[in-house]
């Protein structure tokens, strides 16, 4: 979390204070609160938010004071600001529960103190609280679980405790720093490797956590908590083997745990093994009707293996459980065939406007009320909801278009014509890999389906395995620090390349069903062209193309389950759009016939010649049952799942035009020359 929130830019404009005096005068307020000057360190404070009236530490600290000063109306005034400003800011809602406890309110300041835990889990004042508040002989569960929580970070050194703190606030890099100084001098301090490991997951470092949960279990192989967390970590590398090994581990030694009975069935949906998984969610949800993120998963894998009526009454299950649960509503939108009912509607309408419904529940209700009125075709009414989710979404992301523009731009200077010929065909020489690249929501499912249909090929996922490499040879990098990759592939040396590819086909065998070939379906594998020719030189890509409106309006209103963050705004959607469009001509020209374009409007006019082109370019031969793609029945875990069970249809190809008023910022950032090409108005 910034020093500086969101900052009134008329008010900055005209502002009397420099962010440097700004920042001097918090910690002069700060330092008062301290020595007990309450009076001098108000004036401060509002002198602070005179020019920065949305400074959110400034509103924090000077909640702060007026409770010290008795001033309880100001603080939760103070308060109420800065929360409608953040409503993430956990500490916020810690202090207006020690405000409403002063006011004699108790049950009103446990809310807040709940809020508080659920916005900062490390905020140990709140976890106090709420078992000071909570009776134990109206909810023993309840109060042994606050209990639970406020000793384990009672036990924690003051160190990791801060650590835990910067972490919730988003102050990533700070905690990185202070965890690894406590480490220097406390090497096999189990819970301080585990935040460092957890960092490393929160900075997509995913190497260095799992080497440092590797190096947690050799001190400590009992240790379940750190098992479970290396679990986590090779889920999230796509090691699915593994990663069943350690919930297998679990299970074996507390059969009874539903913690490890759930990641299990998690494990066996990752592995394909699906009926397995069922059997665990059906008891699971027989056990507790209503656990909601039991009837979720279940929906999920049903959805998974076609079983659609089934996963629909699973989603409808989550919001009788929860009824605010806003990921049940974009469930049943996201399987893209299904209708909403008016009581739904409603439903969605009353608690994505009501103040007490979670952020996270919110924008999911924002993009499902999207689909909603699309589906009824208020379009005015669907895109005030997609502009609004989408602002949500944005405001929690760090997606920087500039700086992704420029990372694009090195693939161009660095990945030259030369660098390639010199290298030759040096790496892995294995021809298995069938690249499916470019935009999400460019029709990369269906032609993964269409090409899965055929008796050689086996669909996949959207594996991450190119991009971890492409990670690993930029090094440990901060944000700002300049990027070592892609120029170290000129480095790379002909027996590296070769072990990197065979890596590659080696960690993906899990994934695969006895085929010849197999599907990546990764779109973002589209920036790392040059580091796949040189380690996998065999490999076939197939660039999934779609016309600029119809792909970067489609991706705008999907909400995805992580990651693809440039599609939360029109601007930033559309300059990614006209990036990658201007690197794919790069690699077209650095290597000529590497890459199959294929248009998703022409797949739609003439099928057969769009699936023979794929053939041929992969070098397998014609099978019908390509052309029938819809009679397959594997399983697809993509937002296109229901859409590919089915025949070619047209209907989403100018889905856009319905929008037209609201997407002048799209069109812009496309620029002139897409938009001519496409003949875009």
């Amino acid at each position: 979390m910034s020093g500086i929130g969101p900052i009134n830019k008329q008010n900055d404009d005209l502002s009397k204070l420099s962010l440097k005096a700004a920042t001097e005068l918090l910690s002069q307020g700060k330092s008062q609160i301290q020595a007990g000057d309450f009076a001098t360190a108000q004036n401060q404070l509002e002198l602070l938010l005179t020019d920065y009236p949305n400074h959110s530490e400034a509103l924090y600290f000077l909640s702060v004071v007026q409770r010290l000063r008795e001033n309880y109306d100001g603080a939760l005034s103070s308060l109420q600001k800065l929360i409608e400003i953040e409503p993430a800011y956990g500490r916020a809602w810690q202090e207006r529960g020690h405000v409403l406890l002063a006011l004699d309110d108790p049950d009103e300041a446990r809310r807040a103190f709940q809020q508080a835990v659920r916005q900062n889990s490390s905020l140990i004042a709140s976890w106090r609280m709420l078992m000071t508040l909570t009776d134990s002989g109206v909810d023993q569960k309840a109060q042994d679980y606050f209990k639970d929580q406020y000793q384990r970070l009672a036990a924690l050194p003051p160190e990791l405790l801060g650590v835990r703190n910067m972490m919730e606030e988003g102050k990533l890099s700070k905690a990185e720093q202070l965890c690894r100084s406590f480490l220097q001098n406390h090497p096999k301090n189990i819970e301080g490797m585990r935040l460092l490991a957890d960092l490393g997951v929160k900075t997509h470092v995913l190497d260095d956590a799992e080497f440092i949960l590797e190096s947690a279990l050799v001190y400590e192989p009992d240790n379940k908590l750190v098992r479970f967390d290396y679990m986590n970590v090779l889920y999230k590398r796509q090691k699915f083997g593994l990663c069943m090994e350690q919930a297998q581990t679990l299970l074996d030694a507390e059969p009874q745990n539903n913690k490890y009975r759930f990641a299990y069935a998690n494990q066996c949906v990752a592995v394909g093994r699906f009926e397995e998984a069922l059997a665990f969610y059906d008891e699971f949800v027989a056990m507790d009707s209503d656990a909601a993120p039991a009837h979720l998963l279940r929906g999920h894998t049903l959805k998974t293996i076609g079983r659609i009526d089934e996963s629909v009454d699973a989603y409808r299950s989550v919001y009788k459980a929860k009824p605010d649960f806003g990921d049940a509503f974009w469930s049943l939108a996201n399987l893209k065939t299904y209708k909403f009912e008016d009581e739904e509607i409603d439903q969605m309408r009353e608690y994505q406007q009501s103040k007490t419904t979670g952020l996270e529940d919110r924008i999911h209700l924002s993009f499902a009320l999207g689909k909603a009125m699309e589906d009824a075709k208020d379009y005015a009414a669907s895109a005030d909801y997609y502009l609004f989710g989408n602002q949500l979404k944005m405001e929690q992301s760090h997606y920087d278009k500039e700086r992704m523009s420029y990372k694009l731009a090195l693939q161009q200077k660095f990945c030259t014509a030369a660098l390639f010929q010199n290298f030759g065909y040096a790496g892995c020489t294995a021809p298995d890999p069938i690249f499916i690249v470019g935009l999400p929501r460019a029709g990369s499912t269906l032609l993964e389906q269409i090409l899965a249909s055929h008796s050689m090929v086996d669909g996949t996922l959207e594996l991450n395995n190119i991009p971890a490499i492409a990670h690993r040879l930029n090094g440990r990098r901060t944000v700002k620090e300049e990027p070592r990759y892609p120029e170290v592939l000129s480095q790379l040396t002909p027996e590296i390349a070769q072990r990197l590819g065979q890596n590659y086909i080696d960690e993906t065998k899990i994934h695969r069903e006895g085929g010849k070939f197999f599907i990546d379906k990764m779109p973002n594998n589209f920036r790392d062209i040059g580091l796949i020719r040189m380690i996998l030189p065999n490999a076939k890509i197939i660039d999934a193309r779609r016309h600029p409106m119809s792909c970067c309006f489609s991706g705008f209103k999907q909400l995805f389950f992580e990651g693809q963050e440039f599609t939360y705004g029109l601007e930033e959607i559309g300059t990614y759009y006209r990036n990658y469009v201007e690197l794919m001509d790069h690699w077209d020209k650095v290597l000529p016939n590497f890459v199959l374009r294929v248009q998703h409007e022409d797949v739609v006019e003439d099928l057969e010649i769009q699936v023979r082109r794929m053939l041929d370019f992969c070098g397998l031969p014609f099978e019908q049952s390509c052309v029938d793609f819809h009679e397959n029945k594997r399983s697809v875990r993509t937002p296109s799942a229901e859409q590919v069970r089915q025949p070619i249809f047209r209907t989403a190809l100018d889905a856009w035009q319905n929008y037209e008023p609201w997407l002048q910022p799209l069109k812009e950032s496309l620029g002139a020359d897409l938009c001519r090409e496409y003949a875009i108005d």
